[in-house]
């Protein structure tokens, strides 16, 4: 009896749980719910108080007004696909670099010795506690003076130098893999390279999914960046396009600027969705252990 109501108990327990988390993310999913809801009402709805959940009718065509709103400003291109293709050129190059420069570094911090490594990182690792704000200004003149200001150079070059949070993440990953891999490999006669290419990175695959799902979410989403250092409004990203969106022609009407949002957050959620399964698995694996 007592097996039985400990389980009972149990059950129970996992029951209430789960409601909570369902009420939980449902609370969470308003603010999305909301928006791709509005981004289907008519203007007089979209305004309506007490508010509308359900529009009637749908207005699907508030994507195809909000995808082309302001072409006269852009000689009749379309200001969101000029952001979409900026945001896809930054986020690939950001994240390719990303990956490439934060894969190497962590691997020397922690599968190779080396004088004064701990001390390396450190120092690497105290970098995350200076806030963005403080070096803002310093990095904005060396830019300048670089004279990659308006160009999309200071928001993808700085990613290949690799990052202290994502060499932590791949650092942590890389010390869980048994390194009697590596001697196995040093003494079939595998040099330090081939190591790293052909025995932790296929290893390490879930580690740095996560690294290149953060990188794309950072960048996709990155406003205060192209903020300083994009100038031409053809050279801006979906994040400060969508502001430009709203102040052009004494502001877009709401359901306008609804659709457009729901167009910029639509590669995020899609992406994770086929993502979640190794996003979940790298970050169950990364930082937890070593």
């Amino acid at each position: 009896m007592a097996k039985k109501s400990l389980k009972h108990q149990n059950i129970t327990s996992v029951a209430i749980v789960h409601i909570v988390l369902v009420l939980l993310s449902a609370l969470f999913l308003i603010p999305l719910i909301w928006m791709i809801s509005t981004s289907f009402k008519t203007e007089v709805q979209a305004s309506a108080f007490p508010p509308v959940w359900i529009p009637d009718p749908v207005e699907s065509i508030n994507y195809k007004k909000a995808w082309e709103y302001g072409k006269e400003q852009l000689n009749g291109q379309a200001p969101m696909l000029i952001y979409l293709r900026n945001s896809i050129i930054i986020a690939i190059l950001t994240v390719t670099g990303t990956v490439i420069s934060n894969a190497i570094v962590a691997y020397s911090f922690a599968r190779l010795k080396w004088p004064g490594r701990d001390l390396a990182f450190a120092i690497t690792l105290a970098t995350m506690m200076v806030p963005f704000p403080v070096i803002m200004v310093p990095l904005f003149g060396l830019f300048k003076d670089f004279g990659w200001v308006g160009t999309f150079r200071p928001l993808w070059i700085p990613a290949w130098f690799a990052g202290a949070f994502n060499i932590f993440l791949l650092r942590q990953f890389y010390r869980t893999i048994p390194f009697e891999l590596s001697e196995a490999a040093k003494i079939d006669g595998c040099t330090e390279w081939g190591i790293f290419h052909q025995v932790i990175l296929p290893l390490a695959k879930p580690a740095l999914a996560v690294v290149a799902l953060f990188s794309f979410m950072g960048t996709w989403n990155d406003f205060l960046g192209p903020l300083l250092y994009l100038q031409d409004q053809k050279a801006y990203t979906l994040a400060i396009g969508l502001q430009a969106f709203r102040s052009q022609a004494g502001g877009a009407p709401i359901h306008l600027q609804m659709a457009a949002s729901t167009m910029m957050v639509a590669p995020i959620i899609i992406l994770f969705f086929f993502t979640q399964k190794q996003f979940i698995q790298g970050i169950a694996t990364s930082g937890l252990k070593g």
